[in-house]
């Protein structure tokens, strides 16, 4: 049976991870998928569901996934949405959720500032970032480069049936029973207690950490 991976959350740099991990919180990094390969090149299946994140990380997976000797089946069980569309293009299969979406957009700058020539450098570096998204896509799906800069301007959210259509997965996932049924009420947590606990956890480590540091003070003076 092939090793199963997980792809979920935001794609982070490396050095992030253990911060993330920290905290409990889902995140991706290169460096995560790359260690989670298994060393003797068996086949493995990635399960995702990522709303993107930094495109120069997905491409790395991308790169990574493609190297790997192994045959990796990506499964999109959520979504797949901005720079985690491009990781999973490295894959040699992809099947998708019927429920589940792929979402392709251009690249992003966030809080660009400066002069005519600042804001020029950073319009010339988001065209590189969408060329080498589109090579990606590309590759995957055979569809020319003003097909997918179309979709791409248009922000696509494209449901199972359509990333089958257009190339970007190669198969609807089928189950043998459909266990999983819709609630009125779908048991989720209003966002206000989540980052209430968040908040109320945060101030409690930072407490602890500070009780370590006090014992450990105490214990360097008593070894003087």
């Amino acid at each position: 049976m092939p090793k199963r991976i997980q792809m979920r959350g935001p794609l982070i740099p490396n050095n992030s991870q253990e911060v993330y991990d920290y905290y409990g919180m889902e995140a991706t990094s290169a460096k995560s998928i790359a260690e989670a390969l298994p060393e003797d090149g068996s086949d493995v299946v990635i399960e995702v569901n990522s709303n993107g994140g930094l495109v120069t990380v997905g491409s790395d997976i991308y790169t990574t996934l493609k190297n790997y000797s192994g045959h990796v089946t990506v499964e999109v069980t959520g979504m797949a949405a901005s720079a985690c569309s491009v990781a999973i293009m490295g894959a040699d299969k992809v099947v998708i959720s019927p429920t589940a979406q792929i979402m392709i957009h251009k690249a992003l700058l966030n809080d660009v500032s400066g002069n005519s020539d600042d804001l020029e450098s950073a319009a010339n570096a988001l065209k590189a970032s969408d060329k080498g998204i589109i090579n990606a896509y590309k590759a995957k799906t055979g569809l020319n480069e003003n097909e997918l800069l179309e979709l791409m301007k248009n922000e696509t959210y494209m449901s199972a049936d359509e990333a089958v259509e257009k190339g970007f997965a190669d198969e609807v996932m089928t189950f043998d029973e459909q266990q999983a049924v819709a609630s009125i009420g779908n048991g989720l947590l209003p966002q206000a207690v989540i980052d209430e606990f968040f908040e109320v956890h945060g101030k409690r480590k930072k407490e602890i950490e500070a009780m370590k540091r006090e014992i450990e003070k105490e214990e360097i003076l008593q070894g003087l």
